[in-house]
């Protein structure tokens, strides 16, 4: 009781000097809700959150028919958001997790290398989130352990007998979502991880379907619990806090019990975020590779060269320059053409002809030339190797990706 006022007194004091507010990030994915689902039912938590920040329509999936598409499947939707890159990337296609390819970081090995004294912790329902995808303790993921780790519950068959209605999971939701608001008040992470599932057994059962409503609303509870809990610690501690809440796939067209394919509705999904500083990104169909640029931001976190050359995410706060980059070669002449978000300065554009990286090396880039951001196009002679060119964009606010790949 004593240390509790002590740190207390302590945060009031530090308020009172003006010291900065310490930064904190919370992202919660909850499983397998649709878009037209979540805008459906009466959720009065995301959208209290949604009312101080935003709410927007968002996609997974990679580019449709792209060298990017991943299948909109859970594990490759979780990696896509805590990686932010896309599954040619990271190399996670099934909930298997054959051979991820921990040379594209996740964000939370990212905040560990640049600032050691930040905190990380995961709650989850799926230990596999943790030892498989984040890959903790593995030499070729940079032994990155979590602080604090609150998973595995579904490998719990004592406290949480497992029914044929799954009742179970929603128990294990439960326990997560008190879980974290409880460390929340305690121990308030820097970097958090909230992952909830029930929603998704919901759909895989009954697809479109009361029972996945309740779902839903369930969810909204669980989340209010963590909410509620941050909005303690802001209020009594100096501190600044950015929630993100959002899914890792739609559903299926039909009857909403699949997904994994690219239908629209499979790779519609959605963001809620309590940030207000939001940007046309935001506004536009974000992908959910943002989720881990705009996270690093809010954290000032300076991304290591080359692991921010390769990040597909664009940051949905604060300024950005450049989005949607593509790339087209016809008749011997590369056309680059990109989506402008801020008029001002220029674009430097370099290529590397190797991929170096995605086996643990180095891409070497060299400058191919320069335009006006609010040209919104690059044009140049060139012909190149058969394989893949990377092309790296690098505008005042931030930096975009595309590749060339011939065959």
């Amino acid at each position: 009781m004593l240390k509790s006022i002590s740190i207390l007194f302590l945060a009031i004091v530090m308020a009172a000097c003006g010291t900065a507010p310490e930064k904190k990030v919370m992202i919660i994915l909850v499983d397998g809700v649709p878009a037209d689902v979540l805008e459906s039912v009466d959720t009065p938590i995301l959208d209290q959150i949604a009312a101080q920040g935003g709410y927007t329509r968002a996609y997974q999936g990679g580019g449709k028919d792209e060298y990017t598409q991943t299948p909109t499947i859970s594990a490759p939707g979780y990696m896509n958001m805590i990686t932010g890159v896309w599954g040619n990337k990271h190399n996670v296609w099934g909930n298997s997790v054959r051979n991820p390819n921990y040379n594209y970081w996740s964000i939370f090995r990212t905040v560990k290398t640049v600032n050691p004294e930040m905190s990380t912790a995961i709650f989850s329902s799926w230990e596999d989130n943790r030892t498989k995808l984040v890959g903790e303790g593995k030499a070729d993921a940079g032994n990155f352990m979590f602080d604090y780790s609150f998973d595995g519950f579904e490998l719990d068959t004592v406290a949480f007998p497992h029914t044929s209605d799954r009742s179970f999971m929603y128990n294990i939701d439960e326990n997560v979502s008190k879980g974290t608001a409880d460390y929340v008040l305690s121990d308030a992470p820097n970097l958090s991880w909230v992952y909830l599932e029930f929603t998704d057994d919901m759909g895989h059962m009954y697809g479109d379907s009361p029972q996945m409503i309740e779902a839903v609303k369930g969810m909204d509870n669980q989340v209010g619990r963590i909410w509620a809990a941050i909005q303690q610690r802001e209020k009594e501690f100096n501190e600044d806090w950015m929630i993100v809440i959002t899914t890792d796939h739609g559903r299926s067209e039909e009857t909403g019990k699949g997904h994994g394919g690219q239908s629209e509705r499979e790779r519609v999904t959605w963001i809620v975020t309590d940030q207000n500083n939001l940007n046309e990104r935001f506004e536009n169909n974000p992908p959910v590779v943002d989720v881990a640029a705009s996270a690093l931001r809010f954290l000032e976190i300076e991304v290591p060269t080359q692991i921010k050359e390769e990040m597909d995410g664009v940051p949905f706060i604060g300024d950005i320059s450049i989005m949607n980059a593509k790339a087209k070669t016809e008749g011997g002449e590369l056309t680059l053409t990109w989506d402008v978000a801020d008029k001002s300065g220029s674009v430097e554009i370099y290529q590397s002809s190797t991929n170096n990286f995605a086996k643990g090396g180095k891409d070497d880039y060299s400058l191919l030339g320069k335009a006006d951001v609010k040209d919104g196009q690059f044009k140049t002679a060139v012909t190149f190797p058969t394989g893949t060119t990377k092309l790296l964009l690098k505008a005042p606010h931030n930096w975009v990706n595309v590749w060339v790949i011939v065959e």
